[in-house]
């Protein structure tokens, strides 16, 4: 362990002219209809992202609409969203349209109008059981064409608005460049984009693809796509649709406790640690807080413990919190009444500094880490506090606080304190 002097430049980053969402409204979950335990994920956040199968509501005759709250299989859609309301979760619904294959569509353009009308009457904030603040038209369509998703948003966002204008509608996974398996390009918003309220996106910190899907951590400059896809649409949103929220609606890092496959498609998959989840997460999210985006999203809530790709990415194994599930509910307590305010050092491999505001005190929050890939610590030496030092404390992995001591002050405007990993936040009045 080496100390290593930090000069803090007195702003790096300005203030956004809108005010930053409170990270209690900024990070999201994953879950998965009856699937999902609203009263265990609480300490996580308070914004839920559903997988409704739309096949589930249609089923094979696509013209002839559920009777809503119960979809064609009779899942209760007021059991399942009127719970997870009561456990004060605020959902947002991507409607897998493409869990119906194209050809068994009778009519798109009118099956898809009705059934988002339908829908949005239905659970709507304005409608009969006002479950549902949010729609996604879609999930990961890559499989359609540009044209025919074009065809299905402008049908079922139309439905959705004479329905509910008050639902907000959201696309599905976008890309700035050329459609792809999982994602559409945003080519196929031309001409309606006044029909979408926000747009989405997936980002996975993906160093490797086919065989490993190796994962590296956020901040990794060698990672291709991972903040560069975020930082791309929002350009594209700022030049084509002004004023519409970005949300990253999946992002995420499995971690396993079963030994490496020794044949099939994933022999040579890569995971991370639990701790690496746990830190990456946070990490992430602090990233993608100093971004020009509304909220993001992690993915999984729950996971059964495989050696696999999207296999162990939950918060949560067999419903048993991950020190993931601890760090994320430790952010929420520590930063959820915080909004971002300026990144206030951001060195490679070295440190970084983020600092938050609270909402109504206006008191501030620095977050501290060390960006890198391991977990070494290091003592540094901050100055120019921003205020009088009144609080440390470091991301837990465990459902027990870890200690973490108060950092000596050679001056009341410096500070020393050891970082690596795991983000350490420091309190000021």
């Amino acid at each position: 362990m080496r100390c290593v002097p930090i000069l803090l430049a007195l702003t790096t980053s300005p203030l956004a002219a809108e005010p930053r969402p409170l990270m209690r409204d900024f990070i999201g979950i994953n879950g998965h209809t009856v699937q999902f335990k609203p009263e265990l994920y609480q300490p996580v956040g308070r914004l839920v992202r559903d997988y409704h199968p739309v096949e589930w509501d249609l089923g094979k005759e696509t013209a002839v609409l559920p009777e809503f709250p119960f979809a064609k299989n009779r899942v209760d859609w007021s059991g399942v969203y009127g719970g997870w309301q009561k456990q004060g979760w605020a959902t947002n619904a991507c409607l897998m349209f493409e869990s119906i294959q194209q050809g068994d569509w009778k009519d798109l353009e009118a099956d898809a109008r009705r059934y988002g009308e339908a829908f949005a009457k239905e659970f709507g904030p304005s409608g009969s059981r006002k479950l549902v603040e949010s729609i996604e038209i879609g999930n990961e369509p890559g499989k359609w064409s540009d044209a025919d998703y074009s065809r299905m948003l402008k049908s079922m966002a139309e439905g959705v608005r004479k329905g509910d204008p008050k639902l907000k509608i959201a696309t599905c996974n976008l890309t700035a460049g050329k459609s792809g398996d999982y994602e559409k390009s945003v080519a196929c918003l031309e001409g309606l984009t006044p029909l979408v309220d926000v747009l989405t996106i997936h980002s996975y910190a993906q160093l490797e693809n086919w065989p490993t899907w190796k994962r590296s951590y956020p901040e990794d400059p060698a990672l291709p796509t991972y903040l560069k896809s975020i930082e791309d649409l929002c350009k594209w949103r700022d030049q084509h649709a002004k004023g519409k929220p970005v949300w990253i609606t999946e992002f995420g890092y499995d971690s396993t406790t079963k030994p490496q496959e020794t044949s099939g498609d994933f022999a040579k998959w890569v995971g991370v640690t639990d701790e690496q989840q746990a830190q990456w997460i946070v990490r992430s999210l602090l990233v993608f807080s100093a971004m020009p985006v509304e909220r993001a999203y992690i993915y999984f809530f729950n996971d059964d413990d495989k050696a696999s790709l999207h296999a162990s990415s939950g918060l949560t194994r067999n419903f048993q919190p991950k020190p993931s599930f601890h760090a994320v509910g430790h952010l929420q307590k520590t930063l959820g009444e915080y909004r971002f305010s300026r990144i206030v050092k951001n060195e490679a491999g070295k440190i970084r500094i983020h600092e938050y505001e609270h909402g109504s005190t206006k008191k501030k929050l620095w977050a501290v880490w060390k960006p890198t890939g391991d977990n070494t610590a290091e003592e540094v030496t901050l100055d120019r506090l921003p205020g009088k030092l009144t609080g440390a404390t470091k991301i837990t992995l465990k459902e027990t606080a870890e200690s973490f001591a108060m950092p000596v002050q050679p001056t009341p405007k410096s500070a020393k304190l050891v970082i690596g990993g795991s983000p350490v936040f420091l309190s000021f009045e």
